[in-house]
């Protein structure tokens, strides 16, 4: 697999696009002007040839290329969501939440996602391991910290999130993370990528210690790092647009994952953790089915490592 990583989907604006170029409504704004722009100089008794020729060259080229637009869409060519995927082995989806972990558990022959809590991410996979011969965890949480730099799974994960960029934050030095403020982090890791130290990053902090320890002391499964956002833009066609937290960006959410196979989860919300957790756990989940599957890329191909040793990559 190529260590290049294309933009996912076409418009993001909602209307008929292409990857990298206008969609409908901005080709027929330009095409509108351009009428008009045409027009009023044949309407004048004083209208220089040549502008009017020039003119009509640029509408036709605006209309040529709305049609090749249009065209590209009804053929398939916009966005175009992956076929359900086939969960061959019980795996573990995971995000975390302020008290705890939610996980999102799926099994072969059974789509829709059951949902366990608890308050570390030990105790999580352990209790769901006690019951099944879970394969894979994908855990939304950086994992594979830098030494002297940003990561590349960080930047690629963005490039890939045309209009949800925002979305993924810039994991921070193994160095600043060891430090207890982001007073005393930011410094740290100004001073080793020239990049200061952002509030989620930090936020985060005690979360991604607590899975950078575990995961340094060799769980007996495989764990890799899943982004939700980029998930289900990878399932979707494209990136889901409406904010996670909103009406509607749930109702996008489960049709994302009932339109890849998996059913409405068996809880949406609990005590400390919300819909938006709990439909992010099902969204690596689905990450690790494809990984079980031969199915999932990383980002980068291949994963970078640091002096920790820990493969670090996004998966999708």
């Amino acid at each position: 697999m190529s260590g290049t990583v294309s933009p996912i989907g076409g418009s993001t604006g909602g209307g008929i696009g292409m990857a990298g170029g206008p969609d409908a409504r901005e080709l027929s704004r330009r095409w509108a002007d351009q009428a008009a722009a045409l027009a009023a100089l044949l309407d004048t008794d004083s209208s220089d040839p040549a502008a009017a020729e020039a003119a009509l060259v640029a509408a036709r080229s605006s209309v040529t290329e709305l049609e090749a637009t249009v065209a590209a869409a009804m053929t398939g060519a916009g966005p175009q969501p992956l076929p359900p995927v086939v969960v061959s082995a019980p795996v573990l989806g995971v995000d975390a939440f302020k008290a705890g972990w939610v996980g999102a558990i799926l099994e072969p022959g059974t789509p829709r996602p059951r949902i366990a809590v608890a308050a570390t991410v030990d105790a999580l996979v352990e209790t769901v391991r006690q019951s099944l011969a879970i394969e894979v965890v994908a855990i939304d949480i950086p994992i594979g910290l830098p030494d002297s730099t940003t990561r590349a799974a960080d930047a690629l994960a963005r490039k890939a999130l045309r209009g949800k960029a925002s979305s993924v934050f810039t994991t921070l030095t193994r160095a600043a993370y060891g430090e207890p403020t982001r007073d005393a982090a930011d410094p740290v890791n100004r001073a080793l990528t020239g990049q200061g130290v952002g509030a989620q990053a930090f936020g985060l902090r005690a979360k991604i210690l607590e899975v950078d320890a575990w995961v340094r002391s060799r769980p007996t499964v495989r764990v890799v790092e899943a982004h939700p956002e980029l998930s289900f833009a990878t399932m979707a066609g494209a990136p889901l647009t409406a904010g996670k937290k909103t009406d509607e960006g749930r109702v996008a959410r489960l049709a994302a994952l009932r339109a890849a196979g998996l059913a409405s989860p068996s809880v949406l919300s609990g005590p400390g953790y919300a819909a938006d957790d709990v439909l992010d756990a099902c969204a690596a989940a689905w990450t690790a089915a494809r990984w079980v599957n031969g199915e999932a890329r990383s980002l980068p191909d291949p994963p970078e490592t640091f002096s920790d040793g820990i493969p670090a990559a996004i998966w999708v």
